[in-house]
């Protein structure tokens, strides 16, 4: 790869810890709200249904966006679509701390959306066109490390927060650190695009945007609707119906259109093994995204941790991700990421299987570590491998295009885990939860058994104890909290077993999908120049 002007590679590493701070604070957005979801409902007096809102939106918007803003980075330079982003997500984030309303603080979680979609595949398509091929494992895994490291963070970084401020200081924290990015990007990121001039394909942004906004939102809202009718003639199924036909559309005028395609055809035909990456993209995050979460309710709801505390037990795992995605790109500069690859996936999986072995009603911190500690190594020693496998032979003119597309299925795949995981979740607890509160109500006086047991079963979709009828004596009372917190600790921690081993399952597939990757071989410079603009 040639490069004209200042070459960024007398300063990558500059250059990517710059985006790479950008990207771990919109990362580190979609997460740390999860933790603050109790204040949200209490303060601003949002509905659980709305506060789920504010959460599954910024995902719906940022999922449908990457195709087009990837491809956007190569028309306008990434830098440009960088700051761009940036800005955006700054401006959101001081409005999101403002917001006085549950509608106000879902319109500013768009916006937020918007701008990390814009500033995420930037981060991708740089690395590509700054480092050269022997130094990109390194690059990815240093991006794979802020990948695994912040959505795990954030829970901590929350929990500080919500101990010491109001909830409205995870959003506002975001404000001095988008000024200090802008700046640093504005002085030091040099401008990269590629030589050659794009074109946007409107059809093609219409198309996949309608396409995959309904199937995301789908997916997303199935549950809520019960897989049924939301309105009218207008049901779940027939709106993802309706998105696979748009997309399928999408695909064949990809294939047909005569100008340059939103999604070029070449990735998947001349690029050695970005189909395959992108499958097991697809299954890894399908397999993983929902654990998080998982864990959280499981220490706060189920062994009644703190959000701090939370934090806390998690913060090894974090550690271990960071450190192990960089050490996991150095060895796949060296053996190649499909090898590290496969073996980060496996560990991944045992590790898994580890804590659901592990994992009880009662469980202390001690017997959790063990199955967090080979999660933190294994989520290192995947995030990085998986992105250079799948880019690292994608010629630098389509690293736009590439990186949006990557992305996306990536998402799609987070999208689809997290709908599937969340009905296995809430279906096997309902059930261990009429299991439970059935064992259990033989404690409580025979005219409080029959109420108990149906309310523990009804409070399932909530993933929270059953709450005791107002109006009885403070011992009946004591009694039924008790009972009831103990009744769901132990439905939720087998519901919760049995999503971590069929998660476990899945990591495994994709492990095995390794094999279907070709052994990567060193990469000829490609004659495409990018240019690097000194002027910013």
């Amino acid at each position: 790869m040639e490069v004209t002007g200042m070459p960024a590679a007398q300063r990558p590493w500059l250059t990517l810890s710059i985006l790479c701070a950008g990207f771990f604070m919109a990362l580190l957005d979609g997460s740390i709200v999860n933790i603050a979801v109790p204040s949200l409902i209490a303060d601003i007096h949002a509905s659980y249904d709305e506060v789920l809102w504010m959460i599954d939106a910024y995902l719906l918007v940022f999922s449908t966006l990457l195709i087009t803003t990837g491809k956007l980075g190569d028309i306008f330079g990434y830098r440009r679509l960088f700051l761009t982003g940036v800005s955006i997500f700054t401006m959101a984030s001081v409005l999101c701390g403002l917001s006085a309303s549950p509608g106000q603080l879902l319109a500013a979680r768009i916006l937020q959306g918007i701008g990390a979609a814009l500033l995420f595949p930037q981060v991708i398509s740089s690395i590509l066109v700054t480092f050269p091929p022997p130094m990109r494992g390194r690059a990815f895994g240093v991006f794979g490390a802020i990948a695994g490291f912040a959505p795990i963070i954030g829970p901590v970084l929350g929990g500080l927060v919500l101990a010491h401020l109001t909830w409205r200081w995870i959003f506002f924290i975001n404000a001095p650190i988008g000024v200090m990015i802008l700046v640093l990007a504005l002085v030091f990121i040099p401008d990269l695009r590629p030589s050659r001039t794009h074109r946007i394909d409107l059809g093609g942004v219409a198309l996949v945007t309608a396409g995959l906004s309904c199937i995301v939102f789908g997916l997303i809202e199935g549950r809520r609707y019960g897989w049924g009718k939301i309105g009218g003639p207008i049901g779940i199924t027939s709106l993802i119906a309706t998105g696979v036909m748009l997309l399928l559309l999408f695909v064949i005028w990809q294939r047909v259109q005569r100008g340059e395609p939103l999604m070029p055809w070449e990735l998947f035909t001349s690029e050695r093994n970005f189909p395959a990456g992108n499958w097991i993209g697809f299954v890894f995050q399908f397999g993983m995204i929902g654990i998080s979460l998982v864990l959280v309710l499981y220490l706060q709801m189920a062994r009644g941790f703190s959000p701090l505390r939370t934090g806390l037990v998690l913060l090894p795992n974090a550690a271990l991700t960071a450190v192990g995605s960089a050490f996991a790109g150095r060895v796949s500069d060296r053996v190649g990421g499909r090898l590290v690859l496969m073996t980060g996936l496996a560990a991944l999986s045992v590790g898994l299987a580890v804590l659901a072995l592990t994992a009880g009603a009662d469980s202390g911190v001690r017997h959790l570590l063990p199955g967090l500690l080979i999660i933190g190594l294994a989520s290192g020693a995947t995030f990085a491998p998986l992105q250079q496998v799948t880019m690292d032979h994608v010629d630098t003119r389509l690293a736009g295009a590439a990186s949006g597309v990557a992305n996306t299925t990536r998402q799609i795949g987070g999208v689809m885990g997290t709908a599937v995981m969340g009905v296995l979740l809430s279906t096997r607890l309902n059930a261990a939860l009429h299991h439970e509160a059935r064992k259990h109500a033989g404690e409580l006086p025979p005219q409080l058994r029959a109420q108990f047991i149906d309310t523990a079963t009804t409070n399932g979709h909530r993933f929270s104890p059953p709450p005791p009828p107002h109006g009885l004596p403070p011992a009946e009372t004591s009694l039924l909290t008790h009972l009831g917190q103990k009744t769901f600790a132990a439905a939720y921690t087998t519901a919760m077993q049995t999503t971590l081993l069929t998660s476990a399952a899945i990591l495994a597939a994709a492990a095995l999908f390794c094999l279907t990757l070709k052994p990567q071989t060193r990469k000829r410079p490609s004659p495409e120049k990018t240019t690097t603009k000194t002027k910013h």
